[in-house]
């Protein structure tokens, strides 16, 4: 066998080659680990972040409704001032988990078009083994 300028056979060249590659994707692989810990973290403190904002909004919603209810007080019964605004709230909430629920209906949430595309090259190659 030949060898190199540095006195290693093409074999032993071929060994280290294969080492630098194989500690290369070792390498790579540690810092994917690592860049996706971090990114899962970040999203935990988003999503910590998130509900804390939900929660203080709900807050704030059930406040504002309250002070919609006492300044219906002054012109009606706080009664049916409370039962006037529950009962609005109540609707405009189903209304919404109505529209959500046709949103995320499965069958609309089907790729289409992909599909499509899927099938067209599903002929393709039919058409083509022919």
């Amino acid at each position: 066998m030949a060898d190199s300028a540095d006195g290693r056979t093409f074999g032993q060249l071929v060994s280290d080659l294969t080492g630098d590659v194989s500690r290369l994707v070792r390498s790579e692989a540690e810092l994917i680990r690592v860049e996706f810990a971090e990114k899962a973290k970040e999203l935990g403190k988003a999503g910590a972040e998130f509900a804390a904002g939900a929660i203080l909004l709900l807050a704030a919603l059930m406040i504002l409704l309250q002070a919609l209810v006492l300044a219906l007080s002054k012109i009606m019964d706080p009664v049916w001032a409370s039962l006037l605004v529950g009962v609005a709230v109540a609707i405009v909430g189903a209304l919404l988990l109505r529209t959500g629920a046709k949103t995320a209906d499965p069958a609309k949430l089907r790729p289409e078009r992909t599909a499509q595309a899927l099938r067209k090259d599903a002929q393709l190659v039919k058409e083509q083994v022919k």
